[in-house]
């Protein structure tokens, strides 16, 4: 509940944020990420969802994710809906990169070095990558419809800046979280000014 100029009282939907003015840049959020058991959540991925995040969408870059020491590096790579991503191999061993995962299915068959054409991740959803030799190798691409998005570092805490004010669906997901179990879901109004909110992801320490 928040006060208006008014003096009057009104209710704000799931998450409020109010603060110090900040300049017409936006908002600035830092997000709290918990486990099932309420610890700190690191390397989690928080991102704010709504149409006008979706229509603010720019694919500005490409990414990579190389294979060396028998291991995706890094393990988690979180892109925008359209990005295109490289797989260059450093290892002197040759790999087998593919996913099978509904928001993208491709199949780099054994190769060295980098393939001529990158992948363009053109659906938002966790693609979850796998090498046909090396069974330990396992990485995550999070497609994304949104620019805002963030990840936790070793105290489960996220920032997002320069985000317009307006209502959100705030999700958190992280790695350990089931192919088939859904991001945490809420609610979320960000006001100009500086804000803290906390998630909860259901997985297990």
């Amino acid at each position: 509940m928040i006060e208006t100029h008014a003096g009057r009282r009104r209710h704000l939907p799931a998450v409020a944020l109010l603060a110090a003015a900040l300049p017409a840049a936006g908002a600035s959020l830092s997000v709290q990420v918990t486990d099932a058991a309420g610890k700190p959540l690191p390397g989690a991925v928080v991102y704010l969802d709504s149409p006008a995040a979706k229509a603010a969408l720019k694919v500005t870059g490409a990414a990579e994710i190389v294979q060396a020491n028998r291991q995706f590096v890094p393990r988690v790579t979180v892109v925008p809906v359209g990005t295109s991503v490289s797989f260059p191999n450093q290892d002197t061993v040759r790999h087998h990169v593919y996913s099978f995962s509904p928001a993208k299915t491709f199949d780099i068959k054994l190769y060295a070095g980098t393939p001529a054409a990158p992948v363009q991740f053109d659906k938002a959803g966790v693609a979850v990558l796998g090498c046909n030799i090396h069974d330990q190798m396992v990485a995550w691409v999070v497609v994304l419809q949104t620019p805002y998005f963030a990840r936790t570092g070793a105290d489960g805490m996220a920032r997002l800046d320069s985000v317009p004010a307006g209502s959100y669906r705030l999700r958190g997901w992280h790695e350990a979280l089931p192919p088939e179990r859904a991001p945490s879901d809420q609610a979320l109004v960000l006001a100009e000014g500086v804000g803290t909110a906390r998630v909860k992801v259901e997985v297990t320490p």
